[in-house]
């Protein structure tokens, strides 16, 4: 009678003990704001969280991608912005020189124009981002910007400031030599020289426009996936708590109650069980 009696006891203070610890559980839960504590709180939402967490990890290395290729594009098309407007005041020189009432100390002055010009894109040329690497490299800096997309955000720099493998300025040169000389056939070849530069870097230009609508196109779909994925991690892992405070006030109300039926079994004397 007596051992029945303990190891009622022993069941008891068991019972009450794993209370305890639900309790303690369920308050960590609430001042944590995370369900999930260990990954044996529940096996296979934890699996898909460690999923998730790798996904979102990739995903705020490709949004560092965007951003830096972003700022890249936009410097480049303000380099051709630039470029463009040079052309032009070259186009426009070039129109002058032909012009037979052009005496050789005008002409000379036109020369060293667009001589100076051709230096400048040849600064542009050399342009550097904002991590002190050229802007336009040798070879296209291809990033990823998601599982299966990778491309370069801005083209080679022999393909934007040179045609056929001869570069901007040494055309530019070539079009201020023929003005500082006087050469008429020079001259008049030269404005077709200008006017494909000038379709040439409108072209380059066109393609770095729709390498940036391409960029926000696939920053808009990341953001949305990356809140969607917050959100199905959210779910997995935060704590519902209403539902938690709900639990804990029902765990402590059985608890007391417990330990109230407790203290009031063990009010009765040996003699009172051997009776």
């Amino acid at each position: 009678m007596i051992n029945a009696v303990g190891n009622r006891m022993t069941r008891e203070i068991s019972r009450q003990q794993r209370l305890a610890s639900d309790i303690e559980k369920t308050q960590i839960q609430i001042s944590s704001s995370k369900r999930l504590q260990r990954m044996s709180d529940d096996p296979v939402a934890s699996r898909r969280i460690s999923t998730i967490n790798a996904a979102q990890s990739s995903m705020s290395n490709w949004q560092l991608n965007l951003t830096t290729a972003s700022g890249m594009v936009s410097q480049g098309e303000s380099v051709m912005k630039s470029v463009s407007a040079l052309l032009q005041r070259v186009n426009d020189l070039s129109m002058t020189a032909v012009n037979g009432t052009m005496d050789a100390s005008s002409r000379q002055t036109i020369s060293a124009e667009i001589q100076s010009i051709a230096d400048e894109i040849d600064n542009l040329t050399a342009s550097r981002g904002s991590n002190g690497e050229p802007l336009f490299s040798a070879i296209p800096h291809v990033m990823r910007f998601d599982t299966d997309i990778a491309f370069a955000p801005l083209p080679a720099a022999g393909d934007v400031f040179a045609i056929n493998g001869v570069s901007l300025s040494a055309s530019l040169r070539d079009v201020a030599n023929n003005i500082a000389t006087g050469n008429e056939a020079g001259m008049g070849t030269d404005r077709d020289v200008v006017m494909n530069m000038i379709g040439h870097v409108a072209d380059q230009h066109a393609g770095i426009g729709l390498a940036a609508g391409r960029l926000d196109r696939i920053a808009e779909s990341l953001d949305l996936r990356a809140i969607s994925v917050k959100d199905e991690r959210s779910g997995l892992e935060d704590t519902d708590l209403a539902e938690a405070i709900s639990l804990l006030k029902a765990q402590d109300l059985t608890l007391s109650a417990a330990q109230a039926t407790f203290a009031q079994i063990n009010r009765r004397t040996l003699f009172d069980i051997l009776s």
